[in-house]
């Protein structure tokens, strides 16, 4: 391949690795993440780009953060770049704006939103940080693809710095209708910061209408054409294409993953651990996008109004750390510890615990393992963009059976309804209901349906959404960015960085 010819270039709030800084040391960990479980193996060794927040270890100053970060470039065949961010402006741009305002309203849950002019001051200017670094490692010919609503401005802001740099943009959260979108602050100049990417996606169809119909409440000069999953939209003399496709996993990995011989043996030890006959499995980050608190207590409704079931049937929730510095997140922390008490108070034997729940994350082995040896997993979230989680769950199940309980407001649903048990995690009798039909399913209804699931996120994996976001962004596909050498940095940005 030509020097010249374009290179993968990802933006993202976060590294793939997050740094720590721990008695005077510079360490680094794995993120985790919807983002990193896709993007991962599609950069790997093909020496493109990924610029984010390095974490708060960032502020060991640029050369200690460069210093960890060049091997695990060397490591991992794509170069890491970080954006430097100061205390401030996690203050206001993550937990103000991103998290405080987009991250609640796009979930359709505007009460929890708190907007403060600081917070979009703050916003705005922690993107410029980002554009300064893509821009100065950037080539024209580069596909440049941004991630997720942290930094919808910052397409606009490459443009302002270097018009020939095009950059394409994906949502990974859910994109509110308009009703809901009409109540955020600095709403035309979102829509208008997402016009300036050349392609914007969404991971559903009905993602894309809600975008369209709040261009068209805003800007009822824009006009619209195209049919399929791909929008022409013309507005302000600027032309631009809209999309909906989910986003997926590497559906072989996960497979091979849950079917090899260690996760196996370790599938069946936790089967042994936990009692009961049937063992529910719930697997979320700590957020109230997630439904947490609403799946525990469908849980306990099922055990009220289903005695057959107690003794019989138990729920393992891992709960993902996220934002424990945020006082509500902490209070969500206390309300699940508070209901776990609960139930496991009313219910509990001396030969059997309803609920056992662990705080914190597991190695990826340990992860396939709980979903190899899980009966049913439960998904109640309240608004969620796809959910990797109900994916993973079906690819890591190899020949066993399982049951998906998902929630009809997560993303994955328009994919996986024709293989899942669907619910409204807002109705405690409908969660208890599905957790006795999954309860009670027959083995062959079972096989039926989680065979359904996995040939559709076989089919529809990650490299499937690359090649078609690809494909509608540039004309090009996956295999045209062949493995290739990491670049090196461009002369002079390294000293102009410290």
């Amino acid at each position: 391949m030509r020097e010249n010819s374009g290179r993968f270039f990802v933006v993202s709030n976060r590294l793939p690795v997050s740094l720590v800084c721990e008695n005077d040391r510079l360490s680094a960990t794995a993120a985790s993440g919807g983002l990193v479980t896709a993007l991962n193996p599609v950069l790997r060794d093909r020496g493109g780009f990924w610029a984010g927040w390095p974490g708060d270890g960032g502020n060991a100053g640029a050369r200690s953060v460069r210093q960890v970060l060049e091997p695990l470039s060397e490591e991992r065949g794509y170069r890491l770049l970080p954006v430097m961010l100061s205390p401030e402006d996690v203050k206001d741009f993550y937990l103000g704006f991103s998290n405080s305002v987009l991250w609640p309203l796009f979930h359709d849950l505007q009460s929890r939103c708190s907007f403060s002019p600081s917070h979009w001051e703050g916003y705005l200017r922690a993107n410029e940080k980002f554009a300064s670094v893509v821009e100065k490692h950037a080539r024209s010919e580069d596909f440049i693809w941004v991630n997720d609503y942290q930094l919808i401005p910052l397409g606009a802001m490459l443009q302002k710095r270097n018009p020939a740099l095009s950059s394409s943009f994906f949502l990974h959260i859910p994109f509110p209708s308009v009703d809901i979108f009409m109540k955020m602050p600095k709403r035309k100049e979102i829509l208008l910061f997402l016009a300036a990417y050349s392609f914007v996606c969404f991971q559903t169809a009905r993602d894309r209408k809600n975008f369209l119909d709040c261009l068209r409440v805003f800007f009822p000069e824009m006009k619209a054409s195209g049919r399929g999953h791909i929008t022409k939209v013309t507005l302000r003399e600027k032309t631009f294409l809209v999309g909906g496709l989910p986003i997926s996993i590497d559906f072989k990995a996960f497979s091979r993953r849950g079917s090899s011989r260690e996760v196996i043996a370790r599938a069946r030890e936790i089967r042994r651990e936990i009692q009961g006959e049937k063992f529910i499995l719930g697997i979320d980050r700590l957020d109230y996008s997630k439904g947490i608190p609403e799946k525990l207590r469908g849980f306990q409704r099922a055990l009220e109004l289903y005695p057959e079931l107690r003794e019989r049937m138990t729920l393992y929730q891992l709960v993902v750390p996220s934002r424990e510095t945020v006082e509500e997140y902490k209070a969500l922390k206390e309300e699940i510890e508070l209901l776990v008490s609960r139930i496991n108070g009313k219910y509990g034997t001396t030969r059997w615990v309803p609920v056992n729940w662990r705080y914190g994350s597991v190695s990826k082995e340990e992860l396939a393992a709980l979903y190899r040896a899980a009966d049913m997993l439960l998904v109640t979230s309240l608004k969620d963009g796809m959910n990797l989680v109900s994916k993973e769950y079906c690819a890591s199940k190899g020949r066993d059976t399982g049951v998906l309980i998902l929630s009809e407001f997560a993303g994955a649903v328009l994919q996986l309804a024709r293989g899942a048990v669907l619910v409204n995690p807002y109705d405690e009798d409908a969660v208890a209901a599905s957790l006795l039909q999954g309860f009670s399913m027959e083995e062959t209804e079972k096989r039926r349906r989680m065979n359904i699931l996995r040939k559709s996120i076989a089919r529809q994996n990650v490299f499937w959404w690359v090649d078609n976001f690809l494909r509608a962004a540039s004309g090009k596909k996956l295999e045209d960015f062949p493995s290739r050498e990491i670049p090196s940095l461009w002369p002079g940005v390294a000293e102009e960085e410290e």
